[in-house]
């Protein structure tokens, strides 16, 4: 929770009668909010940030729905990974097997083995650097390493 606060992204808890896109948890007016009776992964935690992170600014506030854009779903993925490893959260805790649509044990290995889909996004809007020689000749690091976790 410090680190999201800390990333820019707001987390509050869920009110009566709010709609959850994951048990658990929903976005509202660009916030993540999270329902303190059930019991949620840290991944899917970080998921759901990535979207709001991800967001281009001007729409962020708004943000209520994520929209099914494949692009920003590789940037939300992406983005909870170089969350995750901030936080020392596991792989395993952030691909866990209820998440991902059955779909997480192939984004556990393509990320175990450096396969980082959706880095290159984050790097087209300036929150990462993935080219090793342009990150050394301007002193940055590389993905998994932010630049800044807002787009």
């Amino acid at each position: 929770m410090a680190f999201l606060a800390e990333a820019g992204v707001s987390v509050h808890l869920c009110e009566d009668g709010d709609v959850q896109a994951i048990e658990g948890l929903s976005i509202r007016q660009g916030a993540v909010l999270i329902d303190p009776e059930k019991a949620i992964w840290p991944g899917d935690l970080l998921h759901e940030a990535g979207h709001v992170a991800v967001t281009a600014p001007e729409r962020r506030a708004d943000l209520n729905e994520v929209p099914r854009v494949l692009a920003e779903e590789m940037m939300a993925i992406a983005w909870s990974y170089a969350a995750a490893r901030q936080c020392g959260v596991p792989l395993r805790e952030l691909f866990h097997s209820e998440g991902y649509k059955g779909r997480s044990e192939f984004a556990a290995q393509c990320y175990a083995m450096g396969g980082y889909v959706g880095a290159d996004l984050l790097a087209a809007e300036g929150m990462t650097e993935i080219d090793l020689g342009r990150a050394l000749r301007l002193g940055h690091p590389t993905y998994p390493n932010m630049l800044r976790w807002l787009r």
